[in-house]
């Protein structure tokens, strides 16, 4: 992580429909510092850093070096949310924060069946859930420190995952300012 940095990168993640846009656009709008978000999803087909698109799965395949060489003048400088529903693609060095949002199962089956998603692809990101697929990608990937699992069930979740993850972003912003000073 370079100390050159006056913002942080921060990861949004988890199985799809637990909020993690939602949350990214809401933080987005209440930091206290001007961050980027970047909806990985979007940018991948925005910018064609796949290899194909699977029907059955009605998803990209992503190409992960063209999506780490977009990402990585970004994601290095710091000011960006990455929201994505997986995160150990992401070099540790670019990463200060992994938000990894959580959601009971039954609510996350009402919400994926919302968009219309095929059944097999609603079963697979139930099953991810319920076994925290996600959640030990991040803890297997990152230092304990950086990885943070919040409840996404509803507004007063919401809410208060953002107000704790600008609390975070102002007192990252502190540690830094004076570790700058220092040197």
């Amino acid at each position: 992580m370079s100390s050159k940095r006056t913002s942080p990168t921060i990861v949004i993640t988890g199985t799809p429909g637990v909020g993690k846009s939602t949350h990214a656009q809401l933080l987005a709008q209440e930091a206290p510092v001007p961050l980027k978000h970047i909806n990985v999803g979007d940018l991948v087909k925005e910018k064609n850093l796949y290899e194909r698109y699977d029907e059955d799965w009605q998803s990209y395949e992503v190409d992960e070096d063209k999506l780490l060489d977009e990402l990585e003048p970004i994601a290095s400088a710091g000011g960006v949310i990455l929201d994505w529903h997986t995160c150990e693609l992401f070099p540790e060095r670019w990463v200060d924060l992994v938000v990894v949002l959580r959601c009971d199962h039954s609510k996350l089956w009402e919400r994926l069946e919302t968009r219309n998603y095929p059944l097999k692809k609603i079963q697979e990101n139930n099953e991810a859930e319920i076994m925290e697929v996600v959640l030990e990608e991040a803890r297997s990937s990152y230092v304990p420190e950086v990885v943070v699992e919040l409840r996404s069930e509803g507004t007063e979740d919401l809410e208060s995952n953002v107000s704790r993850v600008v609390e975070w972003i102002k007192a990252w912003q502190a540690d830094h300012t004076s570790d700058s000073e220092e040197s």
